[in-house]
């Protein structure tokens, strides 16, 4: 296989900036189809992928044969109705976050993909491609500054549209730091609680953030996560370690710094397309050289189901600001190795 052929299916904000990441930057793959119920969005994706064709559904792409793989940048809640008939087909995926919405549709795709005897499914937690992560991995593996006992994360947007509502602070945003938190310690979440902050006035009305989530893995390690989606000033991730012997941060940003008029000034990112675009085309990339060799390289679906697990205990304890253990089903044999 030379060129991979990829479907794009959702021609949104995610679906528009993978086919323009396809299409210029990552080797050895096209896109060749996008799926999209709205005409009109999906014309305007196609002006960067000229060769595809527009299916207004995955079924219709399939029966036409019009691709080898699909990368699925839908909202959650549509993700089910794609990944099933892709998986029926044999087809790779690569499924942008959450794998479904609720845990009991995750380990129905699970089972699925166990069904089939084989890993399609790679989840698209693309923080495990940024390079500040992958560091503070290998760091906290090497025990060079002893035990990690805790981290600091910070999730900050400077503002979220009007479709964003409460539960999302949950299932749309700390879904990363469940997931990154688990990669970094190698432990899965056992327990979250919620505390809010003082509301910041400037939120939208149906809104009650910032928010304080403590995550605690089944190794002990407690994980602070504020969670900020109206701070204005710019979209920053970051995360503190905290070690025995020292501590380490990553996420800062790499932007220019200037001093003048007796201030000091640096430049943030305004947008997730910035913060993340070297880990996005890092992702992708290894995604296209795996599937030709009838792998994943990344989070599997399994990876999905536990985010998704522990994504529902944390819309719980948001709701009730009580502390609530996840609960976890058994891991099938597929994905141990």
């Amino acid at each position: 296989m030379s060129e991979l052929r990829i479907a794009v299916v959702g021609a949104g904000l995610m679906g528009a900036d993978h086919i323009i990441r396809i299409q210029k930057r990552i080797v050895g793959a096209e896109v060749t189809a996008v799926v999209e119920p709205d005409e009109g969005r999906a014309k305007a994706a196609l002006e960067n992928a000229p060769a595809a064709k527009w299916f207004p559904n995955i079924e219709a792409a399939i029966a036409a044969k019009a691709m080898d793989a699909v990368l699925i940048a839908t909202p959650g809640q549509f993700h089910e109705p794609v990944l099933v008939p892709a998986i029926e087909a044999g087809l790779p995926i690569l499924c942008e976050k959450p794998l479904t919405p609720d845990a009991v549709s995750s380990r129905a795709i699970v089972d699925l993909e166990v069904a089939k005897g084989k890993q399609l499914i790679q989840v698209g937690f693309m923080r495990r491609f940024d390079q500040g992560y992958i560091n503070l991995r290998e760091l906290i593996a090497s025990g060079k500054q002893g035990e990690l006992l805790g981290l600091h994360c910070a999730h900050r947007n400077p503002a979220v549209p009007d479709t964003y509502h409460n539960d999302m602070l949950i299932f749309d945003s700390v879904v990363h730091e469940i997931d990154i938190v688990r990669f970094l310690t190698d432990s899965r979440i056992k327990s979250i609680e919620v505390k809010h902050m003082r509301r910041n006035k400037l939120s939208p009305e149906k809104l009650n953030e910032p928010i304080l989530a403590l995550l605690e893995t089944e190794d002990g390690v407690l994980a602070t996560v504020e969670m900020n989606v109206s701070v204005q000033f710019g979209y920053q991730v970051k995360t503190e370690a905290v070690f025995q012997k020292g501590i380490a941060e990553i996420g800062r940003t790499a932007g220019m710094n200037t001093f003048f008029d007796g201030q000091i000034a640096t430049e943030e990112h305004m947008s997730f397309k910035t913060r993340f675009a070297a880990a996005y085309d890092t992702q992708i990339q290894r995604w296209v050289d795996a599937t030709k060799l009838g792998k994943i390289d990344g989070p599997s679906a399994w990876d999905g189901y536990l985010a998704a697990a522990a994504v529902e205990a944390g819309v719980e304890a948001l709701r009730s600001g009580n502390k609530v253990q996840v609960v976890y089903t058994v891991k099938p044999s597929l994905y141990n190795s």
